[in-house]
């Protein structure tokens, strides 16, 4: 496996960009705020025009252990011997997350399929719900990762990027396929549950309208005080943790809009009635150990070099490190040693198993991290 890195700035970066090998795939991670990014995907479409061309914006760019923002992170990719296809499906309305994701794997069907990794849009899915779609017609065999794109803290409009091309409400699925591609995943938070643990009494797929029997939206605004006048990007950084009867291990679940009207709060992903959640509140040393804690995992114990480590992290967890942002990176640099290529992006969302055996499953402020070797 070879790979190559550049933070783009402007497309002229990638007119002068020299390979010395032909691309299977090139990824970009771009900030919302970038100029000029159909003229610079034109450019790497026409000097490339046998790679698959995937991607997302962001709330933030990773490449190695720096987090930019108004740039792409830009890694291509030449593989030894794995193959490499891309499909993708528009998704209109949340109700149809679960069958979008079954039309991903759908279309990456094949016996000697390894590895399946999915950039969504962000702000028009049901992220649980597409993930339940993307599993439900895959061999055990077959893990699957991904995130969801980021707008950074604005939630106005994210895109995702395939064929080279930026469109809005679009999922992209990767698949990856080869005897000698090894893959790891590991997926680690680091938040704090506080208060009290409360039964959500009315609710319909990922809209939360009732905790207690009380108006969700005003029962979670008494914990953010004058935070509250921020929402809908503040609830980034109080997220709640929910379990069910359907999984073993609490999810985090983060918020992404506000309704006063019917004082209800829509999530990323399912918020099911007769489920119980707490509150959460960040503890900064505990994140930077998540993230460590992912990187470990996605070694499946061991510690054999990767060629690529995808990192996919909250854009939450951006807004509470701040200024240490960049130190939840170089732990995961520290676990996985000098050799991986590091690129990713800040998300509204993570999608990934918690570890090896464990359901994949989407994830809300955590550090997800996948990692490619050959």
């Amino acid at each position: 496996m070879k790979t190559y890195q550049l933070s783009v700035k402007s497309k002229d970066e990638c007119v002068s960009m020299d390979l010395s090998f032909d691309p299977d795939l090139i990824l970009c991670f771009v900030s919302p705020g970038y100029k000029d990014l159909d003229e610079t995907l034109e450019v790497l479409v026409n000097k490339y025009p046998n790679a698959k061309i995937a991607g997302c914006s962001t709330s933030g760019e990773i490449l190695n252990t720096s987090v930019d923002d108004e740039t792409i992170a830009l890694t291509a990719v030449s593989f030894d011997t794995t193959r490499v296809k891309l499909v993708k499906e528009s998704i209109e309305q949340a109700q149809d997350s679960r069958y979008v994701g079954y039309k991903i794997t759908e279309g990456l069907a094949g016996e000697d399929l390894r590895h399946i990794m999915v950039f969504s849009d962000g702000l028009h899915v049901n992220g649980a719900e597409l993930v339940k779609g993307l599993k439900s017609d895959v061999g055990a065999n077959i893990s699957i990762t991904g995130g969801l794109a980021g707008d950074g803290a604005d939630f106005t409009r994210t895109f995702v990027i395939a064929d080279g091309k930026a469109t809005e409400k679009q999922i992209v699925g990767i698949g990856f396929y080869g005897t000698s591609l090894q893959i790891g995943y590991g997926s680690k938070g680091g938040w704090d549950s506080f208060g009290i643990e409360r039964k959500v009494t009315k609710s319909k797929d990922n809209i939360l309208y009732e905790l207690d029997g009380q108006p969700a939206l005003a029962l979670y605004k008494s914990f953010l005080g004058s935070k509250a006048n921020e929402l809908p990007s503040s609830g980034l950084l109080f997220p709640l943790s929910m379990r069910d009867e359907e999984s073993e291990l609490p999810v985090v679940r983060t918020i992404l809009a506000v309704s006063e009207e019917d004082q209800s709060l829509t999530f990323a992903g399912d918020i099911p009635q007769g489920s119980y959640v707490r509150l959460m509140k960040a503890n900064i040393d505990r994140l930077i150990n998540g993230a460590q804690a992912s990187a470990n995992i996605s070694q499946n114990g061991t510690k054999i070099a990767s060629d690529l480590a995808i990192l996919i992290s909250c854009v939450g967890r951006r807004l509470v490190l701040k200024q240490l942002v960049e130190e939840e990176l170089e732990a995961v640099r520290t676990e996985l040693g000098e050799r991986p290529s590091i690129t990713g992006f800040y998300s509204y969302g993570e999608i990934a198993p918690f570890g090896e055996f464990a359901p994949c499953q989407l994830h809300n402020q955590t550090m997800t991290i996948t990692t490619f070797s050959e």
